[in-house]
């Protein structure tokens, strides 16, 4: 049974939720949000998806038919208009998502995006799901995105770029990689991953030159790791690390921030690619984009991130 959160209500998520009620799927999909949001924006949609409310039930899911359960909105939500009383709702559409989870009524997770800005505008610190997810399950999380074959996790994730260098940690490269190294093999069945590791600064430092934190950290923690029995090429140059000689054997690439690696991901395979949370004691998967409010209600939004990320959650439970 997979819990389907709509995300940020004046977003595309709630219309790619009912493009996915449409499809056939070998699992229960209990979408998590507004009954009503979903009905008005199935019927302004023309989607022609019947809202029910969720029994509990399990089975294969009947297309043209969603369960929903959840909250209800403070007001009305409009395509393409956020609105800060929805916050407090589109929270607790995660907590709901995340406890059925933890208690094993839900076997996994996926999930629509949210947009930031207005939640925390709304007077609740908020940056991303990410963070969220791992208050309320007590892991400590990994975000990794997958493309294909690619796939790209970072030390770092939603900071500010003049804040990157200070949370580069020998315990943070550590952890990064020790937790995608053990998922590949537990929940990827890639009993030897190989993997690559990106510098801080341009050509992994060029020797102390252009900046100390390959020196001072990542090299240090980098061959501590490969003392452990993890194969691990690095710090290597992030402008040469992403070539197709890199990458052919390679199973996963550790970045050092948000913008260094999944930049390369998603222009290789945006609209297909798939955000996972590792190191949390539950399945969570996402999409690779935003909410993309100048489209939303539009009826133009490409629910194939979305596909393929409950593509991704069914296969990490079946793991």
């Amino acid at each position: 049974m997979i819990a389907l959160t709509v995300g940020e209500p004046a977003g595309i998520g709630p219309e790619l939720v009912l493009d996915i009620a449409r499809d056939s799927w070998p699992c229960r999909i209990v979408a998590i949000g507004d009954p009503a949001l979903l009905a008005g924006r199935s019927a302004a949609g023309g989607h022609t998806v019947t809202i029910v409310d969720d029994d509990g039930s399990r089975g294969a899911h009947a297309p043209g038919t969603l369960p929903v359960t959840g909250a209800s909105l403070d007001g009305k939500a409009v395509a393409g208009e956020l609105n800060p009383r929805h916050a407090r709702a589109v929270l607790s559409w995660l907590d709901t998502a995340a406890a059925g989870c933890m208690d094993g009524h839900f076997d996994a997770m996926v999930t629509a995006p949210l947009h930031k800005g207005i939640i925390n505008e709304a007077g609740m610190a908020f940056t991303g799901h990410t963070e969220y997810l791992a208050q309320l399950t007590g892991g400590e999380p990994v975000m990794m995105l997958a493309a294909g074959r690619l796939r790209v996790a970072l030390v770092t994730t939603h900071l500010a770029l003049r804040a990157v260098p200070d949370a580069i940690t020998a315990s943070a490269v550590t952890r990064t990689v020790e937790t995608v190294h053990g998922e590949l093999i537990s929940r990827f069945a890639i009993p030897a991953p190989r993997l690559l590791l990106a510098g801080l600064n341009p050509h992994a430092g060029e020797g102390g030159h252009l900046g100390l934190e390959e020196l001072d950290v990542i090299i240090p923690a980098a061959a501590a790791l490969r003392e452990q029995g993890i194969d691990l090429a690095g710090p290597l140059p992030a402008d040469t690390l992403f070539t197709p000689g890199r990458l052919a054997d390679a199973d996963a690439v550790v970045c050092m921030y948000h913008d260094q690696g999944l930049p390369v991901l998603k222009a290789l395979g945006f609209g297909e690619a798939v955000n996972i949370t590792l190191g949390l004691p539950i399945v969570r998967t996402s999409v690779d984009h935003g909410t993309a409010l100048d489209i939303a209600g539009t009826g133009r939004a490409d629910p194939g991130s979305l596909r393929a990320a409950i593509h991704q959650a069914l296969a990490l439970c079946q793991s």
